[in-house]
């Protein structure tokens, strides 16, 4: 059960990765890098897409009990 919520979460979190990567890319290349996890776009965007995959698993987790 728990991996079907996981896979249904996962779209939403690799759009929310993707997106992160993106405007982190722009802001930093800009040279506004305030913000970053180390310093890394690229651990930033792993962490912003993490915490929506467990948010959004956790949302149909409770929304289907």
């Amino acid at each position: 059960m728990l991996q079907q919520l996981v896979l249904q979460s996962a779209g939403a979190a690799i759009g929310i990765f993707l997106g992160a990567l993106i405007g982190l890319g722009v802001r930093k290349r800009k040279g506004n890098s305030e913000g970053l996890l180390a310093g890394s776009v690229l651990l930033t965007a792993c962490a912003a897409g993490g915490l929506a995959l467990v948010t959004l698993t956790a949302i149909r987790y409770f929304a289907q009990s």
